[in-house]
């Protein structure tokens, strides 16, 4: 036997001694039986695994659905759909910013809701603006939503393996794997592996009953034990003498920091200001000074993070909050319509988590010298799948260049930079985008020689809706560009993960050190 039986960690010693060959052995068991937790579990099953003494018998892959905060309130009060649809019934037609202010809902959730009523023909918007019913029932996905919060808030948990097809595309609709603040549901994704011993491990258990070795012994004398004497009553862990210690490793500065902190100095020595602001913004800045409306489904590519606690900040500067406002009702003085709606002044003070670097552009033009350069490297946080090119904690590069005869083709220029001597790509195309904030818009797209195409970021010309609200009345160029993914192809590396590993090892060799 090559297992030095002393040397096994209490964990091992007290996992072997309980169990026997031929049982199942399960992190619930040892949580059950042994008062182990989950983590101690896992450090248990890969000490063992590696030493041969235990070898998985069968790997259980699920998914499960669980309500959260929201979720539980909509179990009493209703999906935002149902009670806008209760509203209009009984109380009869309204516009959606008082249907918001009836039931105590955001703008967004109003909008959200009453087009899927619109989409399943259920109401329809009147000449005179008002939500109004065209057919007396809910859709059938609302009925089956419903039916499924009612039946997790019994239950406490769904399975997805109890649901059939069209209980499974309403729950989709409603769940986040992560749970973000709105949703309904949280989706979560588990793995249930069973282990069993093996004829090593029942030779290495009969050695530690052979060799009295509890797992109960004392790894660490302390003043406590001194003081009581409690040391006396037990035996200890032999102590390691000749494992070798720690190695030094002197501190250097990380790769992709030097990599941000070139791009900036690259962005100085072309006559660029830099500009940054808070992590914590309102949605003022975060979407209305940017002419995204308060109800539409532009939002939705922001799935933002909310602030607890403050939920709104004090006061937004004036005059840019009755102008932006003006300019969402009726266009104010940019010579736009707007948008339609009586703006929201409560919704505009919630505090979110910047989502979009093109907050600190917004911040900047009141302030903006004609001509000029800024730009800014934007920490954002939006509810993202992680993988290979997303991070819901993400860096953006983020500028503005405002001056009298700026346009299109100096644009375009600036991207062409990015891409090329930035990120170091060699394949780059541009292809037309839609940005609520500027027209025309383009987004710029490279390729990387193992992820294929993706997208780098958006870039436009700001709509007048945006700088003559904010008090700019000349062209802005905008672009927000994905920093992240462009540290990839500058580092070579395949996934934005390794650029934020704690592995120090990978880190070094990146360096080249």
């Amino acid at each position: 036997m090559d297992i030095e039986v002393k040397n096994l960690h209490p964990l091992e010693v007290r996992l072997l001694r309980h169990v026997d060959l031929g049982q199942d052995i399960t992190a619930q068991r040892l949580v059950d039986e042994l008062d182990y937790k989950i983590g101690q579990c896992n450090q248990a099953f890969s000490w063992l695994t590696a030493k041969g003494c235990i070898e998985e018998k069968s790997r259980d892959r699920y998914t499960l659905f669980e309500l959260t905060e929201t979720g539980a309130q909509q179990a009493v009060t209703g999906l935002p759909v149902e009670m806008i649809f209760a509203s209009i019934r009984d109380e009869g037609p309204a516009t959606l910013p008082q249907l918001a202010s009836r039931l105590s809902l955001q703008q967004s959730d109003v909008g959200s809701a009453f087009g899927v009523l619109t989409s399943a023909k259920i109401a329809r918007m009147d000449e005179e603006k008002k939500a109004t019913l065209i057919a007396d029932s809910l859709p059938r996905e609302v009925l089956l939503q419903h039916d499924l919060i009612a039946r997790a808030k019994a239950s406490g948990v769904l399975y997805e393996k109890d649901l059939d097809d069209d209980e499974k595309a309403a729950i989709s609709k409603l769940a986040k794997k992560r749970g973000a603040s709105a949703s309904t549901f949280k989706q979560v994704e588990k793995e249930d592996v069973t282990y069993v011993l093996t004829a090593k491990g029942a030779e290495v258990k009969q050695a530690l009953l052979d060799a009295n070795i509890t797992g109960e012994e004392f790894g660490l004398l302390t003043p406590q034990m001194l003081q009581t004497g409690s040391w006396k009553n037990g035996t200890f862990r032999p102590y390691g003498l000749e494992a070798p210690v720690s190695r030094l490793i002197p501190g250097r500065t990380n790769a992709y920091a030097d990599y941000l902190m070139w791009v900036k100095d690259k962005l100085v020595s072309l006559g660029f200001e830099e500009f940054d602001g808070p992590l914590v913004v309102n949605e003022f800045w975060n979407g209305d000074a940017l002419f995204m409306p308060q109800f539409h489904s532009a939002r939705d590519i922001h799935d933002v993070y909310y602030i607890k606690d403050p939920v709104h900040c004090r006061k937004i500067e004036e005059p840019w909050l009755s102008r932006v406002a003006a300019t969402h009702e009726n266009g104010g003085d940019t010579g736009s319509r707007g948008w339609g709606y009586t703006f929201d002044h409560e919704f505009t003070r919630r505090q979110v988590m910047r989502s979009q670097g093109t907050v600190l552009s917004a911040t900047q033009l009141p302030h903006a010298k004609v001509p000029g350069k800024y730009f800014g490297i934007a920490r954002c946080f939006r509810y993202d799948q992680v993988d290979a090119t997303h991070g819901a904690d993400f860096y953006q590069t983020e500028g503005i260049v405002v001056g009298e005869d700026v346009n299109l083709r100096n644009l375009l220029g600036l991207l062409k930079m990015f891409a090329e001597e930035v990120a170091g790509a060699e394949e780059v195309k541009y292809v037309p985008g839609y940005f609520p904030f500027t027209e025309p818009s383009i987004e710029v797209h490279i390729k990387h020689p193992v992820l294929g195409w993706f997208e780098l970021g958006g870039s436009g010309i700001f709509r007048p809706e945006v700088t003559k609200a904010l008090g700019l009345d000349v062209p802005v160029l905008a672009w927000g560009l994905g920093i992240d993914r462009m540290a990839l192809m500058h580092l070579g590396l395949n996934d934005l993960r390794e650029l934020f590993t704690p592995d120090i090892e990978s880190v070094r060799m990146r360096r080249g050190n």
